[in-house]
């Protein structure tokens, strides 16, 4: 894996850029930006200018109420916020071909909407020690990476590349164009995890515990498969979901 990834820079947690021109300053010098928070509202020549520079990045924009912004910062922002990533994110469309020109299977995790910080950093940690080639992740309603995903993670999110992408459908579409089978972990099946064959390539997805899979994810995938529950408790938690289904892929893996 170390012939296609890039090295990441490690920045200082919670660094931020503020004020408008700052910001596309910023976006332009091809910093690594988490994302940008503007106030709701805010007009002016000089916001349409960073909008428009922000429709060829995949850097999300978010609305906020001024009062989030104010806690953030008592620095004279106009109404713009910018959060730098520790991370530097990477394309799953270098990653891919990487992986078989080494001679490897692929393993992919997509994370569909899963936005809890700790959730993120436990499955990148599970992911790291199984051998998960990279985790991807949508450009919205995704965990921001933080120092809180960070340590949860024990440094594992500084050692996978993190692909961030604007539509998983598509990403999911060029990962099947690209060979790999997409596996979905949901409820909404009768055939367990077992059933799949991962010793194929294989790009597992993930849901948020509260919505789970989108269904146009669903009806992309090429497997549906639920862990088997026996319990009270009818769901896990999303990261102790993924490790199960991860190590069954790890399992057929070394036995075959």
């Amino acid at each position: 894996m170390d012939n296609f990834r890039r090295p990441q820079r490690v920045k200082e947690n919670n660094e931020f850029v503020f004020g408008i021109r700052a910001v596309i300053e910023a976006v332009k010098a091809g910093r690594d930006i988490e994302t940008i928070y503007q106030q709701r509202g805010l007009g002016g020549e000089l916001f349409l200018e960073l909008k428009a520079l922000l429709k060829d990045t995949l850097i999300p924009l978010n609305s906020v109420p001024i009062e989030k912004l104010n806690r953030m910062s008592q620095k004279n922002h106009q109404g713009v916020i910018a959060v730098i990533s520790p991370i530097t994110y990477q394309n799953i469309e270098d990653i891919v071909p990487a992986i078989f020109e080494k001679g490897e299977v692929p393993l992919i995790l997509v994370l569909d909407s899963v936005t809890d910080v700790r959730n993120m950093g436990a499955i990148a940690r599970t992911a790291a020690c199984v051998g998960v080639h990279a985790i991807v992740v949508p450009l919205k309603n995704a965990a921001q990476i933080n120092a809180d995903a960070i340590k949860t993670s024990a440094g594992a999110l500084f050692s996978i590349p993190i692909c961030r992408h604007s539509n998983l459908h598509k990403t999911c579409l060029f990962l099947q164009e690209s060979g790999l089978q997409i596996v979905a972990c949901t409820e909404k099946t009768n055939d367990l995890i077992y059933a799949p064959d991962y010793t194929m390539p294989t790009a597992i997805v993930m849901g948020s515990e509260d919505e789970g899979i989108s269904n146009e994810l669903l009806r992309v995938a090429d497997r549906l498969a639920k862990i088997p529950m026996s319990g009270k408790i009818e769901s896990l938690n999303v990261s102790v979901s993924a490790g199960v289904i991860l190590y069954e892929a790890v399992r057929q893996r070394t036995t075959a």
